[in-house]
């Protein structure tokens, strides 16, 4: 069932949104050839508790970690690790946190140093079918809507959206409904009233959309092992329109990128 939210309660969450942005833009400071994805996890863990808030990860569903850190052709729900970061990786950095009883929880896609030009367009595609997503989610429209969106745009450029693996409704839990996929039709699905606050999430791959799932129970890599991008944010609706409660602010601060993406987003 579908929580509604109050205007406080979505305030509350902009304020747990707005801890995971920052934690992010702190660690993009931090991403660079030589730094192990272990160490950026440790970070991550001190920063977010500095801001007296609970890591949103750590635990939940018995994952062991602050951040799921999944380089190059891993999805999703990697584990950090001790193997240093290479130049010409890309790195997936997921991270949640937990303030006053509800989540924040968005990711960004990091070069790793020096990327090569093709999955530079990927990472560029990927962020801009965020935003063309998060268009679609007003009052009044569907589910579908998103997806189709999203869908549309990645696969034009001959990517491959990723079918398992799906966006969510967020509040008091960290998964609530809907459930927001990366593809779909215009139309179906449940519908979008004021007060839903969603998590959007492209996972877009280089090459094919179908994915392996490791031993491990949570690594997810692309099944032709192409590069794989997801980026990740926290939107409310708001007199029927999409407000963002995250932001990339921090990330392109830390990165010197001048962009004005998120202002229509902004009531």
């Amino acid at each position: 069932m579908i929580q509604i939210k109050t205007r406080e309660e979505i305030e509350i969450m902009r304020e747990s949104a707005l801890i995971v942005s920052k934690t992010l833009g702190m660690l993009a400071k931090e991403v660079k050839p030589g730094v192990s994805t272990l160490y950026l996890d440790k970070l991550a863990e001190d920063f977010i508790r500095e801001q007296g808030a609970i890591p949103g990860f750590l635990g939940l569903y018995d994952f062991p970690n602050t951040l799921c850190m999944s380089p190059n052709s891993q999805v999703v729900h990697g584990f950090p690790t001790k193997e240093p970061l290479k130049e010409g990786d890309i790195i997936s950095i997921d991270c949640g946190a937990l303030k006053n009883g509800f989540y924040g929880d968005h990711a960004y896609t990091f070069a790793v140093g020096e990327i090569d030009a093709e999955t530079k367009k990927l990472l560029e595609v990927t962020k801009e079918s965020l935003y063309v997503g998060i268009r679609e989610f007003k009052a009044g429209n569907r589910v579908g809507d998103v997806g189709f969106a999203i869908q549309n745009f990645t696969e034009k450029h001959s990517y491959g959206v990723v079918r398992e693996l799906v966006g969510h409704g967020l509040g008091r839990k960290m998964h609530e409904d809907p459930e927001m996929p990366n593809y779909g039709k215009r139309g179906r699905g449940k519908k979008f009233v004021e007060g839903m606050v969603v998590a959007i999430e492209p996972m877009i791959n280089m090459g094919t959309h179908k994915i392996r799932q490791h031993a491990d129970g949570w690594t997810i890599t692309t099944l032709d092992n192409k590069p794989s991008a997801h980026f990740e944010h926290n939107i409310a609706i708001l007199n029927g329109k999409p407000e963002l409660l995250s932001t990339f602010k921090y990330v392109n601060e830390a990165l010197g990128i001048v962009t004005n993406e998120e202002d229509e987003f902004r009531q």
